[in-house]
């Protein structure tokens, strides 16, 4: 399946970034085949991963969540715009369409308040 283009941009760049740090890096690259990585090509490590996330968020000036919390941001916006479950699924590389909808989604009060509102029109 091909990547969407905002991926593939994003992608790009990524790598173009790689490239640099490894040019940079000269000798003591080492080579993961990682997309993210310190400056020296190995992994990043969790604790820092976290640090530079709250940093990022600080600049963008939005709440501070763990990483993990994008996720279940990206599943409940999703849900949220009519996504299909499946499409979802696939978005946030789900085995199983259980673990999107049940861990991941959230819905809204007013997106129940309006489902229960059409509910209610097909009675009238």
């Amino acid at each position: 399946m091909p990547f969407p283009e905002i991926v593939t941009t994003a992608l790009r760049a990524r790598r173009r970034a790689h490239d640099t740090a490894r040019e940079a890096a000269g000798d003591s690259w080492q080579e993961t085949g990682l997309v993210f990585t310190t400056a020296s090509g190995r992994p990043v490590e969790p604790s820092n991963l976290r640090r530079s996330f709250a940093r990022a968020c600080d600049r963008a000036g939005v709440r501070k969540v763990n990483v993990h919390a994008t996720r279940k941001t990206c599943a409940s916006l999703l849900v949220a715009l009519d996504v299909h479950p499946r499409v979802a699924m696939q978005i946030l590389r789900h085995s199983q369409i259980s673990v999107t909808m049940n861990i991941y989604s959230e819905v809204s009060s007013e997106e129940t308040r309006k489902a229960l509102r059409r509910l209610g029109d097909q009675f009238a």
